[in-house]
């Protein structure tokens, strides 16, 4: 079993791959996909586009939120393939993860020349 800080590494890392192989410039959904395809064959359970459900004054709304990715039902990843990442993204990243109670998200910008300079990880206290 891989602690979260594990499985955090190894997402960068197929980020990372698909950063190298794709470049910059494409549609989120692409990235989304490939670093898909990679994660699923490090043996990682990913969800792909996940509902996530929204509660107000405990009643569960038919609006959903949608999470890019998921895996292993510990990590939230947010895909964006913007100019720079901006402070709305943290906190949507942030939302997303109260909302879900999860602790650890990855907000992964693929619109730069390398990837560790669209990096974010993001926790939920």
């Amino acid at each position: 079993m891989l602690f979260d800080g594990e499985i955090t590494e190894r997402i960068i890392g197929a980020a990372i791959e698909v950063h190298k192989n794709l470049g910059p410039g494409l549609l989120e959904s692409a990235y989304e996909e490939c670093l898909y395809y990679e994660l699923v064959g490090m043996d990682f359970d990913v969800e792909r586009q996940k509902e996530l459900p929204i509660v107000y004054k405990g009643n569960k709304l038919t609006a959903k939120y949608r999470i890019d990715l998921l895996i292993n039902r510990q990590v939230m990843v947010e895909i964006k393939s913007c100019k720079r990442l901006e402070p709305i993204h943290d906190a949507q990243l942030l939302t997303y993860l109260k909302m879900s109670n999860l602790r650890y998200g990855l907000l992964l910008n693929f619109n730069v020349p390398i990837l560790k300079k669209g990096l974010k990880r993001i926790l939920n206290n």
